[in-house]
């Protein structure tokens, strides 16, 4: 498949346990697309929320077109994610019954639209945080190891 990654969160698999992940459409404006070609966006704080039977995306920052005009919008402004209807009822189950939250994981561009890779997940508590880092470290170990010997 053609698709080109234009941004990640990268601290996403860091603070979250990541149940289940999905792939949603997003409304844009103006010369939003533009600037998401051109790589200006960040996910770090984002997170997506219900209201009113539909699913928004807060706090992701794509910044003003360098070229645009008078038609810019509000870089952080909510953005709709285009989804099934029964997908929503589904989401809106998952997360009132298991306390969950909707993060995004990467935004790319597939065949020529822009979608985002959206996760259900669990927030992590901070020593499942240090027994990540501590995983981590010995299996890098153990590969730096193992490398050494052949």
């Amino acid at each position: 498949m053609e698709e080109k990654v234009v941004a990640t969160n990268r601290q996403a698999h860091y603070n979250y346990t990541i149940l289940e992940s999905f792939e949603a459409g997003i409304e844009l404006k103006g010369t939003e697309v533009k600037s998401l070609r051109a790589g200006q966006t960040n996910l770090k704080d984002s997170f997506a929320r219900v209201d009113n039977g539909e699913i928004f995306l807060y706090n992701m920052h794509i910044a003003p077109y360098e070229f645009g005009n008078i038609a810019n919008v509000d870089p952080i402004r909510p953005r709709k994610l285009l989804l099934h209807k029964n997908q929503i009822r589904r989401l809106i189950g998952d997360l009132a019954a298991k306390r969950l939250t909707l993060i995004p994981l990467k935004l790319y561009f597939k065949h020529g639209i822009a979608k985002v890779e959206l996760a259900i997940a669990k927030g992590k508590k901070l020593y499942d945080k240090r027994e990540t880092i501590r995983r981590r470290e010995t299996e890098r170990e153990l590969r730096r190891i193992t490398r050494g010997k052949i």
